[in-house]
């Protein structure tokens, strides 16, 4: 693992314990920046840290982040689609008990993409046709939104809400607004033993942190393949 990574990690620790503990709400909550800020593109937070994803699509090409690798599950674009579905109804739905932000600007049809729901238990047929189709400039803008929303979203919490469990009421507006696939139960499931706290340590940060790590892994059978096409 690389310095920045390996730094992540050592920084997720940290934010877990200072999460846990709510001793110093406001320190926490500018770790969780910085640590938010590292998986998402440069611009949305212009903090001026090491950026995982701008690493990951560097040198990449729209044919090459829309592959699946033979052996592989999905695509670099998939990847970043599922993480930021996840983000934006885990922020904005279970935490802030608001709307997510898909459906407050028609982010559906900018981004060529039927399904409404996270990802999970997708079959893979659907991987690959929303691979094919997705468009990339729509996507990185969602994912642009959806992140400084997040930070809105955390910039509110006060320290008494850390502790509070998500409320049935708030999962059951996921099922309603088809955000979820009845396939995927268990991620609802495991979303309503979370406190806030655990949301926050959770979607926007290792969620992301750990499907990054999947999609550096296809950037490299990826820039491996291209390789072995040159010789």
């Amino acid at each position: 693992m690389d310095a920045e990574r390996k730094l992540w990690n050592e920084q997720q620790k940290v934010l877990r314990q200072a999460l846990n503990s709510g001793d110093d709400y406001p320190a926490a909550q500018q770790l969780f920046f910085q640590q938010h800020a590292m998986l998402h593109r440069t611009e949305m937070a212009g903090a001026g840290l090491w950026s995982y994803e701008d690493q990951l699509w560097q040198g990449l090409s729209d044919d090459q982040v829309r592959r699946i690798p033979p052996g592989a599950e999905h695509s670099i674009v998939w990847v970043i689609w599922h993480i930021t579905r996840i983000e934006d109804v885990t922020m904005n739905m279970l935490v802030a008990g608001g709307a997510q932000v898909m459906l407050g600007g028609s982010w559906h049809e900018h981004m060529a993409v039927t399904a409404r729901h996270t990802g999970n238990a997708m079959p893979a047929q659907a991987v690959a046709q929303l691979s094919e189709t997705i468009n990339l400039e729509a996507l990185h803008a969602y994912r642009l939104q959806v992140g400084r929303q997040t930070r809105a979203v955390v910039q509110r919490l006060s320290a008494a809400e850390l502790t509070q469990q998500v409320t049935p009421a708030r999962l059951q507006q996921l099922v309603r607004e088809g955000a979820v696939l009845p396939a995927a139960q268990d991620v609802l499931d495991y979303w309503g033993g979370l406190t806030i706290a655990g949301l926050l340590l959770m979607p926007p940060t290792r969620h992301s942190f750990v499907h990054l790590n999947e999609a550096m892994k296809l950037r490299q059978l990826l820039v491996k393949g291209q390789r072995s096409q040159r010789r």
